[in-house]
């Protein structure tokens, strides 16, 4: 693993030196986070449409595979290496973050298109998926009678894996519906119209992407460590970071993403990844972390970090079952004014020790 490559106390002899190294190592680590996941992606989509997958796939599967890859990566990491309030607060710091602050900012640049489609799918699942977090969570403090003493099994980290399958199982039989709907004459055209590209170009697409995600890799590992001894010297709780520094940081590549997007005038790709990657944060995120080691859930997840992910997923599932094609502009505002006060919030009760 590239973790052993790291030296014990590594990040001690830095802090030791300096506290600013540790922030500029945390910034570089982001930035390898950022970099390698934004190659990934667009390798794998390049991948994808070499061997002539649709657009809908792409987006649907590989996009959202890709950009949440910096999550999985630290949080499977964080609970392997003993850190388990890491783990479970960066796939829930992730979601509001992507949903609020993202899909929010996003939402107040452009009247973002409702695909109805996915929201009628997808859309659901996201919901879903974040409703079975909590209740799983209530249900096993339930069962151990201890708000304290609530722990997520590595039985239930399998079985969100294995929903998991069943969901990018389902995003292909959807795009196959999609596409026999909008198809012309019944017939089926390969991505971008094109034949599927040679032998050689799908090799280089793999190598690229395999660069890029030990990118991730690498990048996780740094970000981890330097965090985790901020948090050692300011006496923060490790889940409250996780939700802030730790989850914008690997949530970027989804902002990179959606602007992108934005920009190149493929708003529809950024509300897909946003619903889709939100999903994996909980099925494939939390889901593997579970599933390497039991991850403790806090009593802040219940009195604070899984009540605000509950809010801006309903936010954003009664935006989508109002009227209309369109995402209206101010629907951005309520979402980052929770976000905003979700930051403000986290920030206080790190600096009350979490009380």
């Amino acid at each position: 693993m590239i973790a052993e490559l790291i030296a014990p106390g590594f990040f001690e002899q830095v802090g030791s030196l300096s506290e600013l190294l540790l922030w500029l190592l945390s910034a570089v680590s982001m930035g390898m986070l950022v970099f390698g996941a934004d190659r990934a992606v667009t390798a794998a989509a390049s991948l994808a449409a070499a061997a002539g997958l649709s657009k809908v796939v792409i987006g649907a599967t590989v996009v959202s595979l890709g950009t949440t890859s910096p999550e999985a990566a630290v949080s499977v990491g964080a609970a392997m290496h003993g850190n388990p309030g890491l783990a479970l607060g960066n796939g829930v710091g992730s979601i509001i973050c992507d949903t609020a602050l993202i899909f929010g900012l996003c939402c107040c640049l452009q009247r973002l298109p409702k695909d109805r489609f996915v929201l009628n799918r997808h859309g659901w699942v996201q919901f879903g998926s974040g409703a079975l977090l909590v209740v799983v969570s209530l249900v096993l403090w339930a069962c151990s009678g201890d708000m304290h003493a609530v722990e997520i099994p590595r039985a239930v980290g399998f079985v969100f894996l294995a929903l998991l399958v069943g969901y990018l199982v389902m995003c292909v039989r959807w795009a196959a519906e999609r596409e026999a709907v909008v198809a012309h004459g019944g017939s089926r055209v390969h991505a971008e119209g094109k034949a599927p590209a040679p032998t050689q170009h799908k090799v280089l697409c793999l190598g690229l992407l395999v660069g890029g995600l030990a990118l991730v890799v690498c990048g996780s590992e740094l970000l981890i460590g330097s965090m985790k001894e901020i948090c050692r010297r300011h006496n923060v709780p490790e889940a409250v970071i996780a939700v802030t520094l730790v989850a914008l940081g690997t949530s970027l590549p989804e902002l990179v993403t959606a602007v992108t997007a934005i920009r190149k005038g493929h708003a529809d790709l950024l509300v897909g990844n946003i619903i889709g990657a939100d999903i994996l944060n909980v099925l494939f995120v939390i889901g593997a972390s579970a599933a390497a080691t039991p991850l403790k859930v806090e009593p802040l997840f219940f009195t604070f970090l899984l009540p605000t992910m509950m809010t801006v997923l309903l936010v954003l599932r009664l935006y989508g079952l109002g009227g209309g094609d369109r995402f209206r502009r101010w629907h951005g505002v309520p979402l980052l004014a929770v976000y905003g006060v979700f930051v403000a919030l986290a920030v206080w009760l790190g600096a009350t020790g979490g009380q």
